[in-house]
């Protein structure tokens, strides 16, 4: 790699990572290209160079998010041979990811249904299935055996991920009185439950 491209890598990652503290600081309101620039000494014409737009940033300072939760996320569900301590395994991955890399996950909850990722949204979409590819694969014969209920992917998924997200999401929301710890203990067997066939 040349110094140029080094450079232009450092910049890249600079301002990720300049973004992301931004955000987690000030929030969705102050999350702007003036507070990024400022913060990380990039220039606006840098930022625009490498991303195309502020929202290009936003998009992948998402996908980056996106990864760093999936990675974890997807090892814990893949190594298990059962179906029950895979769905078990997915929700306490996500709430200890949660915990753990609160601004990551505060970036994530914050932005799924933003503005800034509308522009950016089928490539966005098409990173996350291609993430999420290997638990579908783990979970495809545990459904044909009958150990998972035979549900449409869509409904697995809100019956997995919609009880985890919205804790995780109240949670970092500090609006909430949510106990992660409880929820960790509570939540693997109550949504194993959800999934069982009949």
């Amino acid at each position: 790699m040349s110094p140029k491209q080094q450079r232009g890598e450092a910049t890249v990652d600079l301002l990720l990572d300049t973004a992301l503290r931004v955000y987690a600081h000030a929030g969705a309101q102050g999350f702007t290209v003036n507070a990024v620039t400022a913060a990380s000494g990039v220039s606006f014409g840098s930022l625009y160079h490498h991303f195309g737009s502020f929202d290009g940033l936003a998009a992948a300072l998402y996908l980056r998010c996106v990864d760093q939760l999936c990675d974890p996320v997807v090892a814990a569900v893949t190594r298990c041979r059962t179906a029950r301590t895979g769905i078990r395994a997915l929700v306490r991955a996500y709430l200890d990811f949660t915990r753990d890399h609160r601004d990551v996950a505060l970036f994530l909850h914050g932005s799924a249904y933003s503005s800034y990722l509308a522009a950016h949204a089928k490539r966005v979409m098409a990173a996350k299935d291609a993430k999420f590819a290997p638990i579908a694969a783990w979970l495809h014969p545990r459904i044909v055996s009958g150990e998972v209920a035979a549900l449409p992917a869509p409904l697995i998924e809100v019956l997995v991920m919609g009880p985890v997200a919205e804790t995780a999401h109240r949670w970092l929301s500090s609006t909430y009185e949510v106990d992660l710890e409880e929820a960790a203990r509570v939540l693997p067997d109550r949504i194993w439950r959800s999934l069982q066939a009949d």
